[in-house]
């Protein structure tokens, strides 16, 4: 599967550096390896707003990422689901391609993508947040949540432009608009109400 068509569908397999055979062990150490490592350079910088934002996104991926991929059905549903997600995505293209009526395999699709991004990613990162095992050890907190609740919308939001761009809309006409013609009606109009 080429890489391209995964942008947008967060790969929290990736985000812990592991494939997606690994065991439930393997993810909550890589999971504390990379909470720590994120922790201790956090406190060793001058936080900025813009490292606050980055930060606050990387430690709830990292929440995220523990919270779905620990347990086996979790982590089915998510892989299962941004799996569909994608083929859909796949058909809907190659439909296109072959000029077929894709209309509606695009109101599935926004549906579906819709659907995926709020549950696996703003959802489930504020859920990882609120997660006793994640709190432990990445010291996340109601001010993190507050803080962090606009900035999963706007990626969440940046992730569903990533995939819309990609994505193959219909060619819309554009209209033919005689301006001429417009300004004599509304000149039209507005005299007549005058009277």
């Amino acid at each position: 599967m080429a890489q391209d068509e995964e942008n947008g569908y967060v790969d929290y397999f990736e985000v812990l550096g592991l494939d997606e055979t690994a065991k439930p062990g393997e993810v909550r150490k890589s999971y504390r390896t990379k909470m720590k490592e994120l922790v201790a350079e956090i406190a060793a910088v001058e936080i900025t707003e813009e490292r606050r934002s980055r930060y606050l996104l990387e430690m709830a991926k990292l929440n995220a990422a523990l919270f779905l991929l620990r347990e086996t059905d979790l982590r089915d549903a998510y892989w299962s689901d941004r799996k569909q997600l994608i083929a859909l995505e796949r058909q809907w293209r190659d439909a296109a391609n072959a000029g077929q009526d894709t209309n509606e395999l695009r109101k599935s699709f926004d549906s579906q993508v819709r659907g995926f991004l709020s549950r696996y990613v703003e959802d489930a990162m504020l859920a990882g947040g609120r997660d006793k095992e994640c709190v432990e050890v990445s010291y996340w907190d109601a001010a993190h949540e507050r803080h962090a609740s606009g900035i999963l919308r706007q990626y969440r939001q940046e992730l569903y432009r990533q995939i819309l761009e990609r994505l193959p809309y219909a060619d819309v006409t554009k209209p033919n608009i005689d301006w001429d013609e417009r300004r004599r009606f509304v000149t039209g109009v507005l005299a007549q109400g005058a009277h």
